[in-house]
């Protein structure tokens, strides 16, 4: 009976120190500066759920929660300070950007190393465009007592996960400018008249 009680009281404190060690991040990347690049059409940003993926390739990542919510504000104003495009948000535009976020912790060399992977598809009504690919690694420390020590290796994975990205869709300029013009709106051709 003494160990039954004993065993439950264990159990009881391990469950309360869980929940009470849970790191709940909030990211802020920041673009280090407006782009030089423009693109003049409305951007649509769809950001999907965070995929996790926990230390030596295990699902899930122990004692961390990133809020859906977090991901979606924290991309929604990296691009609007990127100032790329016309304008960003979350309403329907000309273009659509759907991204896809993987945060993937592994251990090497006895610190934790935060992969941010992005994958996204620009696309335009129901047709897409093109699909890009861009993925960074932070290294952390060699323990996670404390929120920062998540935190802040995600953040600086995900702000250069975003830098490149976005380098990828300022390259393909073109594409997306040479969309806007429709043959009605293109100057007629300068043809010599029939007398002349």
């Amino acid at each position: 009976m003494i160990h039954s009680i004993a065993f439950r009281m264990l159990l009881l404190s391990l469950c309360v120190t869980w929940v009470g060690c849970v790191h709940r991040i909030q990211v802020t990347p920041l673009s280090a500066s407006a782009s030089s690049v423009t693109i003049s059409r409305t951007l649509q940003a769809v950001i999907s759920p965070i995929s996790m993926e926990g230390p030596d390739h295990r699902p899930g990542i122990v004692l961390l929660e990133w809020p859906h919510l977090d991901l979606k504000q924290a991309v929604l104003r990296y691009l609007q300070q990127r100032d790329t495009f016309a304008s960003v948000s979350f309403d329907p535009a000309d273009l659509t950007l759907h991204v896809a976020t993987k945060l993937t912790l592994t251990s090497h060399g006895g610190l934790y190393h935060y992969r941010i992977g992005l994958q996204a598809e620009m696309s335009e009504g129901v047709r897409s465009i093109k699909s890009y690919r861009a993925e960074h690694t932070a290294v952390g420390s060699s323990v996670r007592w404390v929120t920062a020590s998540d935190r802040d290796p995600i953040g600086t994975a995900l702000q250069a996960a975003l830098e490149d990205l976005m380098r990828q869709v300022e390259a393909d300029r073109l594409i997306y400018i040479g969309r806007t013009e429709h043959p009605s709106q293109r100057p007629p051709d300068d043809k010599p008249s029939a007398g002349g």
